[in-house]
């Protein structure tokens, strides 16, 4: 993981201003979202069953994320590398994954090591000044 020196950290908007912001710009909210807290997770970098995200984590202030009025405050952004494995699945679960009842395999490696860090933390952080010039129209004072 390689934390992002960013002037994201401490913004604030509106949640559902937010998540219609990021989900323009080909960021998902991540699956592990919880009423008072949450990420959007972009792709970098995709091949070979490796991939490169940014992923920027919130908080609420003020309401629950099922509300689009829930005010957030975006935390320090990060880099991260998932590697999933796309060959066959060796184990007791492989009749389960040939029949469709099972869709996703484990992945080998939830924070694999990232090669040419300097490299990611620019792209990084390009990508979130990308964001931070968005987030300041959406920003409450």
């Amino acid at each position: 993981m390689l934390k992002l020196k960013t002037e994201l950290e401490g913004r604030t908007a509106y949640f559902g201003a937010a998540h219609h912001m990021f989900t323009s710009n080909g960021y998902t909210l991540c699956g592990n979202w919880e009423y008072d807290k949450g990420s959007f997770d972009g792709i970098l970098w995709r091949e070979h069953g490796e991939t490169i995200y940014i992923r920027i984590p919130f908080h609420t202030i003020n309401g629950l994320l099922d509300d689009y009025d829930a005010y957030i405050q975006f935390n320090t952004p990060y880099v991260i590398k998932h590697v999933v494995n796309i060959g066959l699945d060796k184990d007791e679960n492989s009749l389960l994954t040939a029949t469709g009842i099972s869709q996703f395999q484990e992945p080998l490696d939830t924070d694999g090591n990232i090669r040419d860090k300097s490299k990611w933390e620019q792209d990084g952080e390009k990508a979130i000044s990308y964001i931070v010039k968005t987030i300041e129209r959406l920003e409450i004072s």
